[in-house]
């Protein structure tokens, strides 16, 4: 699978050892910045990666600041992206089987190296369970549809 990973300042440490991580599970990690820990616009790598999973360049996404939230709000403006702000084994798993999340947020200061890596393989093990769940995604991509239309009238 291919799989966008970006990061602010603060989670660029973070995001090296997801890409480490993902290249030992069989994917192919894009890194799509930032390239130090300089002082950075974290709305500028959510875009970048977000835009990525919105066009197919990649499969999923996944993203890493300080608490997860900015990235996660950025992300979900994008169409097609339904991106979740998971903390921990329970919120990854759900925002798979329930709402077929394809970016996955991230904090870097408040979550631990091992947990981290746990969140991550259990996203990217977790099927979607569709059913009910499929008729409720739908719905979040029309009122999506809805919205742009809205937009370019």
């Amino acid at each position: 699978m291919k799989i966008a990973v970006a990061s602010d300042h603060r989670g660029f440490t973070v995001k090296s050892m997801i890409l480490a991580l993902l290249k030992s599970l069989g994917h192919d990690g894009l890194d799509l910045g930032p390239d130090s820990s300089d002082s950075v616009d974290y709305p500028d790598f959510a875009a970048t990666a977000a835009r990525a999973v919105a066009d197919g360049t990649a499969d999923r996404g996944i993203l890493i600041c300080g608490t997860g939230m900015g990235m996660c709000i950025v992300a979900n403006k994008f169409h097609g992206v339904r991106a979740a702000n998971c903390h921990d084994d329970l919120t990854a798993e759900m925002s798979r089987r329930h709402n077929d999340s394809n970016v996955l947020c991230l904090s870097a200061d408040l979550l631990g190296d091992r947990l981290v890596n746990r969140m991550i393989e259990i996203w990217l093990e977790t099927e979607f369970e569709g059913g009910r769940h499929a008729r409720r995604v739908e719905k979040i991509a029309e009122h999506e549809s809805q919205q742009s239309t809205h937009l370019s009238e």
